[in-house]
């Protein structure tokens, strides 16, 4: 962690040194200083972990967009899911300084950031935890500890509420929690009970909670007795830590049934506790702000900011200071994190922070583009001793931030015109029409608060009621789309925690799954996967563990060994089926596989009663297996090869393994040239064609921590922890002096692997595409299908190279023929975009297509231009002189037809032309046009609708051109009337 160099001061030098403000404009200690002594104090005096703080891209829980507390890295602990041998299952007592962004979703303060001094959407959340190990004394004295004898912060500006009971739901009064914080010395005025809204703290819906200690800080003091302040939201008194102490979980039904084990879950804001160690009233007062706000007056060269709000910040210029501060690090962690600018969840919520952002920068502080870059260097000073890795990506982030804003830059100008048209029309005290704002926030991205303060400025109000409406409307579409019963999925095979702690009190062993590593390479080359026998140790139906599961009914099989790979690592879940001993003809079809805290569920599907205790023999889907592995073996080689032709800046962002392709995300800097496909491919075949062995071995985590080049670890690893090599062993890898994993494939994981390369017979990169910018994804397929997928790209260049001699050896002046090959270049155009071939190929005929489009579409209106003239001649020399040409003449087109009446009206000025030509198909064409100095008593428009009428078409136009179509049938007496209508109008 960041407490680092002069910050790792002992804890009792702390204690002794630490400086406290009496007065403004005292010494006071700096917001890293503070940081740093509340780990030193778990870590040293109290034997706690001190791990890392999380990445605030959520990892492996879909139902956040942001990691937006201190314990959503250690939610598999709290619902007992965490691997028994992974470092996180084995923790006790952990602390940290984690990275939150509260912005979208449940937890939301995107809106309210900037209106008042204490909203932030990133945040840095303190934390200390119990896993198991010590409860509410322990956990009270020590937070008592720290805030009075290390931070020293006075006693009686201290308040602590405890849970005051709920009758309804038959829970009595904390008086546990209220007795230690009396044992402790705090005066009984200052506990205080608070209902179950204030001091009950719960995970979701359902899932662990508990009742919740909070300790607040009096602003004021002097004696004074705040106890009525308490929880009232008054600014002078303030929430500053809240202690969870997770004791129950909620059921689906509701009701409240006690945890196995007892955690410890407390989490107190970094920014409120430097605001009071630094004797400030608004957390941008503090050192984490004031050198971001002192680069934005730098900056943009207006006013300082002075910390007003309300009706007193005249033009929201302090508004626009406390919004651009906040976001640019909401921006910077975010971006560092691998969360970009785009355009679904919560990169489109980051989207909608960095233009709010800007806005904020170009209208109320009206400072000069850039600007918001301009600021990630300060906001690297402020958090990077802490967070090293916004080091590193400084850059990349001032790229990503410049690039988003001249985008939106343009948009908001689109945007602003917009709103002014329409307010211009808008009658007096009407509403801003709904269905303009939705399109603004549609089409050109716009936040809805951008939109509401833009109005708001104007003195205008939106039709909220009818936005509203569209809201829901668009809810209930993306509702049926492909989300849409997810939230089903799992139901049986995730135990809950009940189920799990039921199953380790009943010492029910955890499943051995390490057969689903035996298989070798037979005589032949072929794979040959050993059998597996196992026991039904348990059945999991309906949220409880049974004996027995009736036929007809879907349940999760629990064993004590099994064969099947179960769903993680990006890898799908093995298929296949299990049997009875001694009823070979009964097959049990396995549909998939989870791995939940150490048991391997298998879901199936009873066709007969199933008990605890019968012996099944495991039969896995040998071909998807094997295509598995060949597809995530793949996966490993085409990481390498793009860190080698890419550069090693690039890192996977996610990969998903099935039988049919794999995929792979990355970033990346810039687009992926074809040259660079094409490099990556042959890094890949050359593997593939050396054959070379895959080395797998299972090896203690902190033996593995010590390669050189090894991608980053997490605590989700089991330890020990498994190690694929690409032709270099295992053993080597591990020598202190090896740089193996420079110079090859060398990953953790728990998947299938191939054990030699050749295997994969080939490797085509069939997709290729941009998510957001910074981020890539590719879809590869491998053996038989990237053969057939080059085959067919080959076949499609064939294709492609016939259109382009035909059109390169054309002698025709046939307009016909060269709207052919046009149509033929389009219809091509669609198939190679659509069809499985090989990325570079793809990009390569796009263009070449792209080309015989430019090039078929500049000969056809050459050709059309020649046709035309020539017309035009002799129509000319036939009617010499005449003010009204109303004449019959072939062309292939419509847009010829145009072309001659318009070479006619340029050629003999003052002349009106209205032109027929039949065609083969019984249509005739018609296309007008009037001398301007007819108008406006005579219309081309009306024209061409009395002549196409009597020929039962259509036509359409301006006063000056026209054109439309009717039936052969009617022609002679179209041009009977067109001649009428004519000298009717002259």
């Amino acid at each position: 962690m960041a407490a680092a160099g002069p910050l790792r001061l002992p804890l009792l030098a702390v204690r002794r040194s630490w400086p406290r403000c009496p007065r403004r404009g005292a010494a006071c200690p700096s917001a890293g200083r503070i940081r740093a002594a509340f780990l030193r104090f778990f870590e040293e005096k109290h034997g706690h972990r001190c791990l890392p703080s999380a990445p605030v891209r959520p990892r492996g829980d879909p139902t956040l967009l942001f990691v937006n507390s201190g314990m959503n890295q250690f939610k598999p602990v709290f619902l007992g899911t965490a691997h028994p041998r992974s470092e996180l299952a084995q923790q006790r007592r952990v602390v940290n300084s984690q990275k939150c962004v509260r912005a979208g979703g449940k937890h939301n303060d995107l809106e309210d950031v900037g209106r008042d001094t204490y909203h932030h959407t990133f945040f840095e959340m303190l934390g200390n935890w119990s896993f198991g190990d010590y409860f509410k004394e322990e956990a009270c004295s020590m937070a008592w500890e720290l805030l009075t004898e290390v931070y020293k912060i006075p006693k009686d500006r201290l308040y602590v509420t405890y849970f005051g009971g709920d009758s309804s739901l038959g829970l009595s009064a904390d008086e546990e929690c209220r007795d230690v914080w009396l044992s402790l010395g705090v005066p009984a005025s200052h506990v205080l009970p608070f209902p179950m809204k204030d001091n009950f703290w719960e995970m979701g819906d359902t899932g662990p909670c508990g009742p919740c200690t909070e300790i607040h800080y009096d602003h004021v003091g002097g004696g004074r007795n705040a106890s009525a302040l308490v929880n009232q939201g008054s600014p002078d008194v303030v929430e500053i830590w809240n202690l969870v102490f997770m004791q129950y979980s909620r059921e689906v039904e509701g009701n409240l049934l006690p945890l196995p084990q007892h955690h410890v879950d407390t989490g107190m804001g970094l920014e409120r506790l430097v605001t009071v160690l630094q004797n400030k009233r608004s957390n941008y007062d503090t050192d984490l702000f004031t050198p971001i706000l002192d680069a934005i007056h730098k900056g943009c060269g207006g006013p300082r900011y002075q910390g007003l709000v309300g009706n007193a910040d005249v033009g929201h210029v302090d508004m626009a200071y406390r919004v651009v501060a906040d976001h640019v690090r909401t921006l910077c962690v975010c971006i560092t994190d691998g969360i970009y600018p785009g355009l679904t969840g919560a990169e489109l919520v980051l989207r909608r922070i960095l233009r709010r952002a800007v806005r904020f920068c170009s209208e109320v502080l009206h400072a000069p583009h850039g600007l918001l870059a301009s600021l990630v260097p300060t906001v690297v000073e402020v958090l990077g001793d802490a967070y090293p890795e916004l080091r590193k990506s400084a850059d990349q982030v001032m790229d990503i931030i410049n690039e988003n804003e001249v985008a939106f830059l343009s948009s908001l100008e689109r945007g602003r015109r917009i709103i002014e048209r329409t307010v211009q029309r808008m009658k007096p005290s009407e509403n801003f029409p709904a269905e303009v704002a939705w399109s603004l926030y549609g089409n050109l991205g716009f936040p809805l608060d951008l939109i509401d303060l833009m109005l708001e400025e104007k003195g205008i109000r939106l039709d909220s009621a009818a936005f509203n409406e569209l809201v829901l409307e668009d809810a209930k579409r993306k509702a049926h789309g492909p989300q849409e019963g997810r939230q089903l999925e799992g139901t049986v095979v995730h135990l809950d925690v009940h189920s799990l702690a039921q199953l380790q009190r009943d010492n029910i062993p955890a499943t051995d799954d390490s057969p689903k590593y035996s298989y070798k390479l037979g005589q032949h080359g072929q794979y040959e996967f050993s059998p597996c026998q196992a026991t039904i140790l348990m059945l999991y139906r309906d949220q409880s563990l049974q004996k027995e599961v009736g036929a007809g009914q879907h349940c999760g099989v629990i064993l004590d060994r099994t064969n099947f790979y179960a769903e993680q690592g990006g890898q799908d879940s093995d298929q296949g089926y299990l049997i009875r001993l001694g009823q070979q003809d009964i097959l049990f079809p396995v549909e998939s596989v989870r791995l939940c805290g150490g048991y391997v569920i298998h879901e199936v599907t009873a066709v007969e009663t199933l008990r605890a205790g019968d012996q099944v023999q495991l039969f896995v889907d040998e071909v998807q297996r094997l295509a598995c592995m060949t597809n995530h073996t793949a996966t490993h080689l085409l990481n390498f090869a793009l860190r080698h032709v890419l550069g090693d800046s690039t890192e996977q962002r996610g990969s998903h393994v099935t039988a049919e392709q794999l995929r792979f995300d990355f970033n990346v800097k810039g687009p992926v040239t074809v040259e660079q496909l094409q490099r990556v491919e042959q890094v890949v075949q050359d593997v593939i064609k050396r054959n070379e062995a895959v080395y797998m071995a299972e090896v203690p985590l902190a033996l593995a921590r010590r390669v050189q080049g090894l991608r980053a670890l997490d605590e989700g690893y089991p330890d020990p922890v498994r190690i694929v090599s690409l032709g270099i062993p295992v053993e080597t890898v591990l020598t202190s002096s090896s740089q193996a994993a420079m110079q090859t494939s060398v990953e953790l994981c728990c998947g299938t692997h191939l054990l030699q390369t050749g295997a994969m017979e080939d490797l085509a990169i069939v997709s290729e595409r941009q998510l957001v910018k910074g981020i890539s994804r590719v879809i590869a397929v491998t053996g038989r299908q990237a053969k057939q997928a080059r085959e067919v790209g080959q076949c499609l260049a064939m294709e492609v190279d016939s259109v382009s001699i035909r059109m390169k050896q054309r002698r025709s002046t046939s307009v016909l023929e060269m709207q052919n090959l046009s149509k033929e270049v389009g219809q091509l155009t669609k198939v190679v975009a659509s069809t499985t071939m090989p990325q570079w190929q793809r990009k390569e005929l796009q263009s070449i297509l792209k080309s015989l489009q430019r090039t078929a579409n500049t000969a056809i209106k050459k050709l059309e231009m020649q046709q035309a003239e020539e017309k035009a001649q002799r129509l000319l020399a036939k009617h010499c002189n005449h003010p009204v040409i109303i004449d019959t003449v072939p062309a292939d087109s419509l847009s010829i037809l145009m072309k001659v009446v318009n070479q006619l009206c340029d050629k003999s000025p003052g002349t009106s032309v209205l032109l027929l030509s039949p065609q083969d198909s019984g249509e005739v064409l018609c296309a007008c046009q009037v001398s301007k100095n007819c108008l406006p008593v005579f219309s081309a428009a009306d024209w061409a609708v009395a002549v196409c009428t009597q020929m039962e078409g259509k036509a359409g136009g301006s006063p000056i051109v026209a054109k439309g179509s009717g039936n052969a049938k009617g022609m002679q007496g179209a041009l009977t009337t067109a001649l009428e209508f004519a000298r009717s109008k002259l």
